[in-house]
């Protein structure tokens, strides 16, 4: 049974994402113009990470048996690991992108595992489609995998905590996948096949979600710890690329919005844990 929720939840996050991505780009939501822009499903995103991080992850790892001091070393190790991670594939892309332009990429616009729409439509408009296509799907994939692993442990800690990290996941997935789209539609004027490669590429958090589900439950006594680095890599995401892409000079009106979808990505997390418990 917890299999199979694993395997629907993890469908839901890796593939409803995309889904959801092209449905808002299709109602010209989540562009710089529309209703909805960028800044406020990133607002969105991060308020969700952070609430099922240290509202629902870390207070069920804490509950357990294991030493405090060595769940809080854990989510440091984590911190630093995503942090290393991200500079790693940040080195990727500048080596990368040297060999595939003569000049080098104008300042700010590298973008990372965890880019959106806004950076992915900039960055690939000074380089051309060889900077995205098979390189932002493999990108992609291993993500979704990662992705699927965090929920698996969810999952096996309290059905409830699995739904409401999936949710999460969905959440700061959909910009993520809005940017994909921009750079494969560009590279490519099929959008439909654009829309199949990058749901194959959400179809890989499945994967990582079943093996997850067979790593934590032969090793159920580091379920705490697997909890706490899931929490590290929302927190991470969180505060390291979403939030710092929000500090922007805004208007108050701008500013009070931004806030609210902030919060509005809290009362979700906490309204799916409410019905979640519920049933």
């Amino acid at each position: 049974m917890t299999l199979v929720a694993i395997i629907l939840a993890t469908l839901a996050a890796g593939i409803g994402s995309v889904w959801l991505a092209a449905l808002l780009m299709r109602l010209g939501l989540g562009g710089r113009s529309g209703s909805v822009g960028p800044q406020h499903l990133l607002s969105l995103a991060a308020g969700a990470l952070l609430a099922t991080a240290f509202m629902h992850l870390l207070p069920e790892a804490f509950e357990s048996q294991a030493s405090a001091h060595d769940l809080f070393a854990t989510l440091l190790v984590g911190v630093v690991f995503f942090f290393l991670l991200d500079k790693a594939e940040l080195w990727h892309h500048g080596h990368e992108h040297s060999h595939a332009e003569p000049h080098p990429p104008e300042h700010g616009h590298e973008h990372t595992g965890h880019a959106h729409a806004h950076d992915h439509a900039h960055h690939h408009h000074h380089h051309g489609p060889r900077a995205g296509g098979w390189a932002v799907l493999t990108g992609d994939s291993v993500h979704c995998f990662g992705d699927g692993i965090l929920i698996a442990s969810a999952f096996m800690a309290d059905i409830r905590l699995g739904v409401i990290a999936a949710v999460s996941v969905l959440a700061h997935e959909v910009p993520h996948h809005m940017g994909d789209l921009v750079v494969l539609r560009q590279s490519s004027p099929n959008r439909r096949m654009a829309l199949v490669k990058v749901s194959l590429a959400g179809a890989v958090t499945a994967l990582g979600g079943v093996l997850g589900y067979f790593l934590v439950g032969q090793l159920e006594d580091f379920l705490p710890y697997f909890l706490a680095v899931a929490s590290s890599s929302f927190i991470y995401v969180a505060l390291a690329d979403l939030i710092p892409q929000l500090q922007k000079r805004l208007t108050a009106r701008e500013t009070v919005a931004q806030i609210a979808w902030l919060v509005a990505g809290m009362v979700v997390v906490t309204l799916v844990s409410g019905a979640a418990h519920a049933h």
